[in-house]
């Protein structure tokens, strides 16, 4: 699934037009987006946690040249999945 499959499937069931599904899916889009970049966590019941972890910097090395690099500290976010969407997958079959 995409994000066109989302707002179109959001659209049939909920009888919207496209354009009204398109801005809900993007402003949940947007918050979730914006309370990761705030370092706040998002927290779905039953599906899961977005969080943002923080990695240090090192030293690498371009596969390419073999060339030394330094790797600036970073902020990534981070999906874990909740207990009920692991069952839910684990019983598929």
């Amino acid at each position: 699934m995409n994000k066109s499959d989302l707002i179109n499937t959001l659209a049939q069931k909920e009888g919207l037009t496209e354009k009204r599904a398109t801005d809900i899916v993007n402003l949940i889009f947007k918050k979730f987006t914006d309370t990761l970049a705030n370092g706040d966590r998002v927290k779905i019941k039953g599906f899961g946690n977005f969080t943002v972890r923080n990695y240090d910097g090192y030293d690498g090395q371009n596969p390419r040249t073999k060339q030394e690099i330094k790797v600036a500290p970073k902020k990534l976010p981070f999906f874990k999945v909740g207990k009920e969407l692991k069952e839910r997958v684990n019983s598929v079959e």
